[in-house]
């Protein structure tokens, strides 16, 4: 997943990031000028790092430095703005567009470290400073976005855009900005424009609020085992990793199960007493609706606020004003496609579990399949029709062989680009690990860091963000992260990854080059700030590279051996991805349509029994299978309620079409070569969002998607 933190942290949609970008303006170097003889100069946020492309310094970047720097980045960044809106001089692109463009250097520069610190190595002070924080930056950008005498000369250059002599990528960042200032509420009265505000300031706290609370469910909720018995079916790597964990939290004989941010939990493919899986699925699937931290009543408010907020911008529902924008365009093609999907979703999914409850008859067991017996006995299956043990695999997947040799490798042969340690350079965290990325002329491009393992403080789930994005009027390379949660061995063992991991490592370097390889003008339309309905396409596109026969040959290499995975198992695992694909399409198609329809609630509705609500919108859909939970149920759904992807789970698999699409049309261009790679680079990843989505994919494709490639992919054809 790809996430821009400031936008969430100030309105939760994509409409603020365009903001909160830019360089040091001359009034700016005057304030920073007052500023030295303040004892604000001794906070390094308040100037550009001196590291290369201005890597943050984390070895003096402290706590005590954000609140400081975004309280004052928001005085700044506010001034520089009115100056533009209050210029008395013509709007033109130089003195209105660009002007906001290079604006809030100091805010940026903080909110980008500070908020990818909150999610990757959260504190109670970091926790604390984002509470305050969250009403801050929502009124923040309502002040920007509702000021009318800016809107007015946007709205000028807008109307006048085709005269004005000027690029393609500068007309694309015209009609950006018009549409995100109108979709903000520009044209609202002043009343409205007053309770937009409140429903901004409120949803902002509430999501923040929301975050919170999931992190510190994700430590309540693991699961302490009393004895090594009931852990049977674990390794000793996981018991001793389950031990160590214990022991960390003062339970010192026992052993720690933690819960990952998914309904589906991975250790319950490996635990043979049920009656624990039982209890790590409850603890998974019924988190955050009652206790302390509940989050049940913060998901039926933020749906009602949104409703309140997109029937004030003239919208019949949140999804029909999110979905505005995207590809989709409406609610209802969202809806057809999932539907035209579900009959044979729903057929594979029936087939699966009657193999899996034979298979549970079978082992001479006398009970119905459950939510928390499916992936037990799912592995029994899978190894029984493809004679697969997937602890026979693991060796083979070592994760620093998976990133360096898989990764890495087929980012080299398909685009030219090569990685390079660099542990001169600091990192937030000892686990995190810094690289520099050259292009095929050996040229330097970017810093990435990659930050892949579990860990107190880091909330759920698998993202990319960057702390500085690329843009020639800037004069800017990006430094991107890589984000992810995978259970570190101990100290002097080996980290195996599932290849469900080694997918996702795959994925979130699509994100990550996404970014890295954007060769854009404008800050606004750098890398990944595209549709959330386009954003996940180069990502996804980059997953089935993980399974290329060539690729696998140089990363699946065994552990201890380095001898290359058996041909014969390496057969199996290919012919097996096809495997279960019924349950992770319904599962996921559960969670998109529940979060449509909490989003396709009219402004009047009233607050929702989220129980009761999410059973009558996967009955609705006829996807409510009661062994096939939603992969995320609304109370931890952190895509949809705080994260910015309200209304638009359904993008993962509308990305995936073109995805698919693309991916089979490579294939025909000779697969995995630098020619079709490039050609790729430069007309998906480099662009941005400087040319329309759909325009971009044709300029690669040469035609629109059809779904033919995606029901073949999920082995649904």
């Amino acid at each position: 997943m790809k996430i821009n933190l400031i936008a969430l942290a100030v309105a939760g949609t994509l409409s603020t990031t365009l903001f909160i970008t830019g360089c040091q303006s001359a009034s700016e170097a005057d304030n920073k000028q007052q500023l030295q003889v303040s004892p604000l100069s001794a906070n390094p946020l308040f100037v550009a790092s001196t590291l290369q492309y201005q890597a943050p310094d984390f070895n003096i970047i402290k706590d005590e430095h954000f609140q400081p720097a975004l309280e004052q980045g928001i005085k700044e960044h506010y001034q520089q703005v009115l100056m533009i809106a209050n210029n008395n001089d013509k709007a033109t692109f130089a003195n209105t567009i660009v002007a906001l463009e290079t604006s809030g250097e100091l805010l940026n520069r903080a909110a980008n470290v500070f908020y990818n610190l909150a999610s990757t190595d959260s504190n109670p002070t970091l926790r604390k400073i984002q509470g305050e924080m969250a009403p801050k930056m929502a009124v923040h950008s309502d002040n920007i976005q509702l000021n009318s005498a800016l809107f007015s000369r946007i709205d000028s250059l807008y109307q006048q855009r085709q005269q004005l002599g000027l690029s393609a990528e500068e007309i694309r960042l015209i009609e950006v900005y018009h549409q995100r200032f109108i979709m903000a509420g520009a044209k609202l009265t002043d009343q409205q424009k007053a309770q937009i505000r409140l429903l901004n300031e409120e949803q902002s706290t509430l999501t923040n609020e929301f975050s919170q609370r999931l992190l510190r469910l994700t430590k309540e909720i693991a699961v302490v085992v009393d004895s090594e018995e009931e852990l049977a079916g674990l390794s000793v790597n996981e018991l001793r990793a389950a031990k160590a964990d214990a022991s960390a939290q003062g339970l010192e004989g026992k052993y720690l199960l933690s819960i990952t941010n998914t309904t589906r939990q991975p250790v319950l493919a490996k635990l043979e007493n049920r009656e624990l899986r039982q209890r790590v699925w409850q603890a998974s699937s019924t988190r955050g609706m009652s206790g302390d931290n509940e989050t049940a009543s913060l998901v039926s408010r933020l749906a009602q606020l949104r409703a309140e907020r997109a029937a004030l911008l003239g919208y019949d529902s949140w999804a029909d004003y999110t979905l505005a924008p995207q590809m989709a365009k409406t609610p209802e093609a969202v809806y057809e496609m999932f539907g035209s999907m579900v009959p044979a979703v729903v057929a594979n999914t029936e087939k699966e579990a009657a193999d899996i409850q034979m298979m549970i008859n079978k082992t001479g067991a006398d009970f119905t399949l459950a939510p928390w017996d499916w992936a037990f006995y799912a592995e029994k299956v899978r190894k029984e029709k493809y004679d697969l043990d997937a602890a026979s695999i693991k060796p083979y997947f070592e994760f620093n062989r998976v990133l360096e040799d898989g990764v890495f490798f087929t980012l080299e042969k398909l685009y030219g680009v090569t990685f390079k340690p660099r542990p001169d350079l600091p990192v937030y965290h000892k686990d995190v690990k810094a690289y520099e990325m050259f292009d095929v002329d050996g040229s330097s491009m970017a810093i990435f860091y990659a930050d892949h393992f579990a860990r107190e403080g880091k909330r759920g789930g698998a993202w990319m963000s960057a702390f500085v994005t690329q843009s020639t009027l800037l004069n800017s390379k990006p430094v991107v992260v890589n984000v992810m949660n995978i259970k570190k061995a101990p100290e002097g063992q080996p980290t195996y990854v599932s290849y469900d991991e080694v997918t996702t490592m795959f994925h979130e370097m699509g994100h990550g080059t996404h970014g890295m390889f954007s060769k854009v003008t404008y800050p606004s339309l750098s890398g990944t700030a595209v549709t959330r309905d386009f954003v996940e396409f180069p990502s996804t596109f980059e997953e089935d590279w993980a399974a290329h026969p060539e690729v696998l040959a140089n990363y699946a290499k065994h552990y201890q051996t380095g001898e290359m995975i058996p041909d014969e198992l390496l057969q199996k695992l290919l012919k097996s991805r096809s495997f279960n694909q019924g349950f992770d399409t319904l599962e996921y198609m559960a969670a998109a349509l529940v979060d449509l329809e909490w989003h396709s609630l009219p402004a009047d509705a009233p607050l929702q029994d989220v129980a009761q609500f999410e059973a009558a919108a996967l009955k609705k859909h006829g996807v409510d299978i009661a062994a096939v939970p939603p992969r995320y149920k609304s109370t931890y759904f952190a895509h949809a309620f705080p994260g910015g992807y309200s209304a638009s789970y359904y993008a993962y698999m509308w990305s995936e079409i073109l995805a698919a699409d693309a991916f089979a049309y490579v294939q025909t261009q000779g697969g995995l070569n630098r020619e079709i790679g490039m050609k790729y680079r430069k007309t998906i990843r480099e662009v941005g969002n400087s040319v329309p989505p759909m325009e971009a994919y044709k300029a690669f494709r040469g035609q629109e998607p059809t779904t033919e490639a995606l029901l073949k992919r999920r082995g649904l054809d």
